[in-house]
C-alpha cells in the first residue's frame, strides 16, 4: 500500500517552493493565501533554528498538479507587503552527510 501511494503522489502531487515572503508570515498566512488557488495538503514556513525568525521561504504541497502549475503561473512575481514572490516546483535535494540526520552508515571514523 505505501508503494501506491508513493506512486500516486508522484504522479499527482506537486510541492512548491515559496520564496520572497514577508517575514510575518507563518504556516497559516502561506496556507491561507494557496488555497485561494486550489486544495493544499500541507504549509510549511521556514525559520531558523537558533534564533526562530523567518528565513522568508516556505513550501507547500498540493494534491493537482494542475492547480499546482496554475498556481505557479499565476503567483510567481507578484507582489506581496512590498516584496516580490518566486513560486516554482521544489526541486528534491539528496541527503547530505554533513547535516544531522544525514546518512549515518557512510560515515568513515
Amino acid at each position: 500500500m505505501q508503494v501506491l501511494s508513493f506512486i500516486f503522489a508522484e504522479i499527482f502531487c506537486m510541492k512548491l517552493f515559496v520564496a520572497g515572503l514577508p517575514n510575518d508570515f507563518d504556516d497559516d498566512d502561506l496556507k491561507d493565501m494557496f488555497e485561494l488557488y486550489g486544495t493544499i495538503t500541507s504549509a510549511a514556513f521556514v525559520k531558523d533554528r537558533a534564533t526562530g525568525k523567518s528565513k522568508g521561504f516556505g513550501f507547500i504541497e498540493m494534491p493537482d498538479k494542475t492547480e499546482a502549475m496554475e498556481t505557479i503561473s499565476i503567483l510567481n512575481g507578484t507582489r506581496i507587503k512590498g516584496k516580490q514572490l518566486s513560486v516554482q516546483k521544489a526541486e528534491e535535494r539528496p541527503p547530505s552527510n554533513n547535516r544531522p540526520g544525514g546518512d549515518r552508515f557512510n560515515r568513515r571514523y
